[in-house]
């Protein structure tokens, strides 16, 4: 199971990019605030993946940046996915009220998808190419990295 025990220093300090070698993402169904949600639901389009929590301090940042790229590359086939993993859903949905996402939220309160991505770090991203491939994994967020990410949107849009 997701284990819970991050240090509140090692979220802080870690943010890194790190490309893949062409790796199948494991496919995930989690609930949403209405319905179900299945990462091979998007087949044929790029997915970034991103797991966050609303006691990390980090994701406030990243949510401004994945609504501007949700709302840029929708129309070239980008799908960003956020997956909660807080234990509580009610914790997810006020951060939420304080943070709107324009992108699809789903929700692993039991850590079962965030232990199959072996996440380590809040918030842990990852960039799915059109065939369900991981290209590239992201620990952390930071505003520098910002157009690094950007570029491999990009990047994958145009394969």
């Amino acid at each position: 199971m997701f284990k819970k025990s991050f240090t509140l220093l090692s979220l802080l300090l870690v943010s890194s990019l790190q490309f893949s070698y062409a790796s199948p993402a494991p496919n995930f169904k989690l609930p949403t605030s209405n319905g179900e949600i299945s990462l091979s639901d998007f087949k044929g389009k790029v997915v970034y993946v991103d797991f966050w929590a609303s006691w990390c301090a980090p994701c406030r940042k990243s949510f401004p940046w994945m609504n501007k790229m949700q709302t840029k590359y929708e129309s070239q086939g980008l799908q960003i996915i956020g997956i909660s993993l807080d234990s509580r859903r009610r914790m997810a949905d006020k951060f939420l009220e304080e943070m709107p996402a324009l992108f699809k939220i789903a929700y692993d309160t039991e850590g079962k998808t965030a232990d199959e991505y072996k996440v380590q770090v809040m918030p842990t991203s990852f960039l799915i190419d059109r065939s369900g491939q991981i290209l590239l994994t992201h620990k952390g967020f930071k505003t520098k990295h910002e157009a690094a990410l950007q570029k491999e949107f990009e990047k994958a849009l145009k394969k």
